[in-house]
């Protein structure tokens, strides 16, 4: 299991066509840094998707993408 500590929700919305490394540029550019234990969440512009960002605290990332239906895993190094 995933320890998240703090869910962090972004004001702008994000391109869901964007990639890991995308997303995580975003973090990094507002936070200076992806935290240990962090969620990081980001909507589309029509507010029905959603995409996370979790930092695992051993510098992998899980990302994955949720729309109304449900959640489905897209990746994870």
């Amino acid at each position: 299991m995933i320890r998240i500590d703090q869910i962090w929700l972004a004001v702008e919305p994000i391109d869901m066509r964007a990639g890991t490394e995308t997303v995580l540029a975003r973090v990094v550019q507002v936070f200076g840094a992806a935290q240990p234990h962090h969620a990081y969440l980001f909507a589309n512009k029509r507010g029905n998707r959603l995409k996370v960002l979790v930092h695992d605290g051993l510098a992998r990332k899980f990302h994955q993408q949720a729309d109304r239906l449900g959640l489905q895993r897209l990746s994870s190094s």
